[in-house]
């Protein structure tokens, strides 16, 4: 939901930090790999409960997140294959936060760590389908157009996950109640995407059948 009005305002800030990087001879597909590893090393700081050396794993792995795209950007390196590995690595970066959580305190955190990361598959799931079918019907993507893949809006989108893993590590003693909180948010983002996606894929049906049914009763006539 916010991640339209965070972006503009962060792209600027890293220009500079990219003419380096790319001066330097460093990729964009590197710098995916490497802040993906970063954002690992959280999984065992959670386990110890070592909260701020968490968050700081995390803050690293979603500045090279930003970093990695807007490099790929500047350098003309933007791909398919960047773009898939990037999301990829997002996604199983989004859910060892979680499981790092459980492994701390599997009997407080357990159920409710389940249920965010159940509904973390449901909004990765919808959020990637949708994209497949955009790119199938060449859909335009007014909000994202930097991005290699439809970027589907939602009610939970990175910032608010970011944000929600900032204060898991901060409130560790409340990871429950804020993991079940965010999960129902999760599964209001699903919904909306299902519903929006599934109706707009058909008006996309529908209007590609169009001339085809217009042509048919022409020949008829």
């Amino acid at each position: 939901m916010l991640d339209k009005f965070i972006t503009p305002i962060i792209k600027p800030l890293l220009t500079p930090v990219v003419m380096l990087m790319h001066k330097r001879g460093i990729t964009a597909d590197q710098l995916t790999v490497v802040g993906f590893l970063v954002g690992l090393l959280a999984v065992p700081l959670l386990a110890f409960e070592m909260w701020y050396g968490a968050l700081v794993a995390i803050a690293l792995n979603r500045i090279l997140d930003g970093l990695d795209g807007a490099l790929a950007r500047y350098a003309n390196q933007s791909s398919s294959a960047g773009g898939f590995l990037d999301i990829t690595l997002d996604f199983l970066f989004y859910a060892a936060i979680p499981l790092g959580f459980i492994l701390a305190n599997p009997e407080q955190n357990a159920i409710a760590g389940s249920l965010l990361l159940a509904t973390f598959i449901g909004t990765g799931s919808s959020f990637l389908a949708f994209a497949i079918a955009a790119e199938k019907f060449k859909l335009e993507k007014p909000q994202f157009k930097y991005k290699s893949f439809y970027y589907l809006n939602g009610l939970t989108e990175g910032t608010e996950t970011i944000a929600l893993f900032i204060a898991f590590c901060i409130w560790p003693q409340h990871f429950a109640i804020m993991a079940s909180i965010f999960a129902i948010a999760c599964g209001i983002t699903i919904f909306t995407r299902i519903h929006g996606g599934y109706h707009t894929l058909k008006q996309q049906e529908a209007a590609e059948n169009v001339p085809s049914s217009a042509n048919s009763e022409v020949i008829n006539d």
